[in-house]
């Protein structure tokens, strides 16, 4: 199976990428997490992603704030998947990553889930994962069918409490 590489522009941001690394673990997909900043180590930055294909990586995580133009760089530099995570910052609460992260030029395409969701950006990475994964997609579906039993359930428990009421 193909890993997931998870890149923040800032050891800040790990716990904004935790909810992240965790999903991907309990799906069973390696995941390698990395800091490289996009405007402190282009160079390297730009190295990674060049040769993440030849590392048998499928999908990069990039989670950056404020100008984030992290996902940017390793999307120019790979023709795999990116997936931006805008990670809320002091000043704009997100918003301002958020846009760095999905105005990118036509032909360097930067996928970007909401700010600070990265459970959100894993299951994405999954998901384009699981096109040629069959026992991915099966244990996708699985977590898809359980959501949907624990919110027919909670109704359930709502509406009784309701008649006690």
């Amino acid at each position: 199976m193909k890993k997931v590489a998870i890149i923040m522009g800032s050891d800040s941001d790990l716990p904004v990428v935790v909810p992240a690394i965790k999903q991907l673990r309990e799906l069973e997909i390696e995941t390698e997490v990395r800091v490289m900043s996009a405007h402190r180590i282009p160079k390297e930055a730009q190295k990674f992603a060049e040769s993440a294909i030849n590392h048998n990586f499928g999908v990069i995580i990039a989670a950056a704030g404020m100008a984030a133009h992290l996902g940017g760089v390793l999307a120019a530099s790979t023709t795999l998947p990116v997936i931006g995570i805008p990670c809320s910052a002091k000043v704009l609460d997100g918003m301002d990553a958020m846009l760095a992260t999905i105005m990118m030029p036509p032909g360097i395409p930067v996928a970007s889930v909401g700010v600070n969701a990265a459970k959100n950006a894993a299951l994405l990475a999954a998901e384009i994962l699981a096109v040629g994964d069959d026992v991915l997609m099966k244990k996708l579906q699985d977590m898809r069918k359980e959501m949907a039993e624990a919110v027919i359930e909670k109704d359930r428990a709502l509406r009784k409490k309701l008649e006690e009421i």
